[in-house]
């Protein structure tokens, strides 16, 4: 079928108001085929619903329910095999569906519409494919927190530097480190979770803004997709997509986490720091510098997050003046919604696949570590146990802090005799508590960093991914 006629023939869906074809270029630019057609089969699915709820009413005869079932599951197989002739003359998905189906089927075809719009439609469409991509978002995060769990368990009693302000803090370790990467994630896969329980109500019914004069039942098409119930209120069901920026919120918070995962690995992958090393197949090279070893997924990782939270803001500056119900500008939030999926997909594949293989460099975390007077606060909580108030332990470690800086020396390798210039209350039993061991292990509680209580957390981690 030629354009011109294939626009004719979409014209006779709507165009009855009209005096003169839509012109070519406005055609093109109104259409949203070239990238709603990913909702093939959410529409089908809903088409499926509808069909069977208007046969169910006595809409449909039982002749007519059964051509258009066989005509949609003809149709998704020529989708899925790539056979089926998407038209922009069409404008979207679900034209393009329909007049597929009444070329299949007639009359029947034709009939699927009544009782619904396209408004309701899109509306149904989104929500179903949103709600499959979260449960696919859901599942990288757990494979993800999976690949942290293993790591972390391996690395329990790996000692490294905490750091605040990018300054040497105190001794944790690596596992402990990475059990925070986990604790972002639980809190990310809860917001998609959220978000899902949320939007699981069907807009299907909702026809354009006002309802429809047909005596449908939503309470069966609802059920029929999976969604717990109706939306209660016609005008928003059209018009609602807080669902959208809800999901693009918690994908932004989500990337927001693992570009601070991803700068960590680029800190500690670098020369200078030297803690880890990516596996050669999660890195590139340089063009002119032959030695270099580029960290480029955590790198890529983090700059998506802009893109991200880019797409949060266009959702969120795309409703902000619209009144009720729906508007033509809705089209635009298909777009940054489907490319959010792609990336927040792409990114967690690539981490749950990365973070397994990190390399630990176990001898260069420790000697940072000793780096720094990174138990100096153990000094401190030493003297106050000693009847010190902390004030004044705070004071005489600041004191002992400053010889070991004109020294060049760390407090664990000042002797007795040094440290006791500053407290009499100082005593040989002070160095169990200035050995980075001891530092960690005396963390001996819920959240804190000594291997007991990491392998403790990652217990109940794995636990809590089991539920």
């Amino acid at each position: 079928m030629s354009d011109k006629k294939q626009s004719q023939a979409v014209n006779a869906a709507w165009g009855g108001r009209f005096s003169e074809q839509t012109d070519a270029f406005v055609e093109a630019f109104t259409a949203s085929v070239a990238f709603d057609q990913r909702m093939y089969r959410q529409d089908i699915a809903g088409s499926r619903a509808h069909a069977k709820m208007l046969q169910k009413i006595g809409i449909l005869s039982e002749e007519d329910l059964s051509a258009i079932l066989g005509g949609l599951a003809q149709i998704e197989e020529e989708i899925a095999e790539g056979r089926f002739e998407w038209s922009v003359a069409r404008e979207d998905v679900h034209m393009n569906i329909e007049a597929r189906l009444t070329e299949l089927v007639g009359d029947a075809g034709k009939r699927l519409h009544t009782g619904r719009s396209r408004n309701d439609q899109v509306a149904t469409d989104i929500r179903l494919y949103l709600r499959e991509q979260m449960d696919f978002i859901r599942a990288e995060i757990v494979r993800l927190q999976q690949g942290i769990l293993d790591v972390a368990e391996r690395e329990a009693e790996s000692i490294m530097p905490g750091f605040t302000h990018l300054q040497v803090a105190q001794p944790v370790t690596f596992g402990h480190h990475l059990m925070a990467w986990f604790e972002m994630l639980k809190r990310d896969a809860s917001r998609f979770a959220d978000c899902q329980a949320r939007m699981n109500l069907s807009p299907l019914g909702a026809a354009a803004l006002a309802g429809t004069s047909y005596p449908i039942d939503r309470e069966f098409t609802a059920r029929e997709l999976g969604f717990d119930a109706p939306t209660e209120n016609s005008l928003d069901s059209v018009s609602d997509r807080d669902f959208a920026i809800e999901f693009c919120a918690a994908s932004a918070i989500l990337l927001t986490h693992m570009s601070r995962m991803s700068e960590e690995l680029v800190i500690w992958s670098s020369a200078q720091f030297n803690f880890i090393e990516l596996p050669d197949r999660f890195c590139t090279g340089s063009s002119i510098m032959p030695q270099k070893k580029n960290p480029d997924v955590p790198e890529l990782v983090r700059g998506k997050t802009g893109r991200v939270n880019g797409h949060l803001i266009s959702l969120l500056t795309l409703m902000k003046s619209q009144p009720l119900a729906y508007n033509k500008d809705n089209q635009e939030d298909k777009e940054p919604l489907f490319d959010t999926v792609d990336t927040v997909l792409g990114c967690l594949r690539a981490f749950a696949d990365m973070v397994p293989a990190i390399i630990c460099r176990h001898e260069n975390m420790l000697n940072a570590a000793k780096q720094g007077f990174a138990t100096a606060t153990d000094l401190a909580d030493y003297l106050v146990r000693k009847n010190l108030p902390f004030r004044d332990a705070h004071e005489v470690v600041g004191s002992a802090v400053a010889l070991g800086v004109k020294e060049g020396r760390d407090l664990s390798e000042l002797s007795l005799e040094e440290l006791q210039q500053f407290s009499d209350k100082i005593e040989a039993d002070v160095f169990d508590v200035l050995s980075l061991q001891g530092s960690v292990a005396s963390r001996n509680h819920i959240g804190g960093t000594a291997p007991e209580q990491v392998r403790q957390a990652i217990a109940r981690a794995r636990e809590s991914l089991q539920v």
